[in-house]
């Protein structure tokens, strides 16, 4: 997603929207090889990519000053998979992520905000994905003393209506409460997650709109309160 000329941030940069429009048309989740390999080669989608990212953190940046310093490259996944010990060979991820923490896309001990773009599947979000059990066990236990302040928080009316919720997908769910917890402890089903993540979907259209930065440091200001307690819980 760059540009030829220097990167300016995604709404004013009519380029972005001309290379997300020809990432989003190539890169088909089937078909990797050479097609998808030229589609994320394209100088324009890579920089601009990057150019959202960065607009991003400068922007939203001056409400979570923890971010403000980052930079979108140490943010952006890299496009390459890892096949060592996969069946799937393919050598190319079929979207672009980045993880915007104060710690970089490598930081698994703090919450932070995530951003996802792929054909199809458009969504922003964030909060604590798969911690270690030591601070796993230390936003647990937050949770468990301070129910009534995390309830405030994934229950305002704002959250709920970006968010619904937090993701109870299975993989993230324990199928009965941690140990050291009662089953009727009221916040059982919130112990029982091993990540603390909530996403928002957008649409392949938003993504080159001129409003994707808005619309993505809103949903990350939407999240901004239970980040806090994810990593007031952390660092408490």
């Amino acid at each position: 997603m760059p540009s030829p000329q220097p990167a300016s941030p995604m709404p004013a940069a009519p380029a972005s929207s001309r290379s997300l429009r020809r990432r989003c048309s190539r890169a088909d989740p089937g078909a990797q090889g050479a097609r998808w390999r030229g589609a994320i080669a394209d100088a324009f989608s890579k920089t601009d990519f990057a150019a959202a990212i960065q607009s991003a953190i400068d922007k939203f940046g001056k409400k979570d000053q923890s971010i403000l310093a980052l930079k979108a490259k140490d943010c952006v996944f890299r496009i390459n998979r890892d096949v060592r010990f996969s069946k799937d060979k393919s050598p190319y991820k079929t979207n672009f992520g980045a993880s915007i923490n104060k710690g970089g896309r490598k930081a698994f001990s703090t919450a932070g905000y995530y951003f996802h773009l792929e054909p199809g599947q458009l969504f922003v979000g964030g909060g604590m994905y798969q911690p270690f059990p030591p601070e796993l066990n230390k936003v647990r236990q937050e949770i468990d003393y301070c129910f009534d302040d995390f309830k405030k928080i994934i229950g305002s009316k704002k959250f709920k209506s970006v968010y619904g919720d937090l993701d109870k997908s299975k993989e993230f769910l324990l199928s009965r409460v941690p140990k050291g917890y009662e089953a009727d402890n009221p916040a059982a089903e919130y112990l029982k997650l091993k990540s603390y993540i909530a996403m928002a979907n957008l649409s392949d259209k938003d993504a080159t709109s001129n409003g994707l930065i808005k619309k993505t440091t809103d949903a990350f200001d939407t999240l901004l309160p239970l980040v806090n307690f994810l990593n007031r819980a952390i660092e408490g």
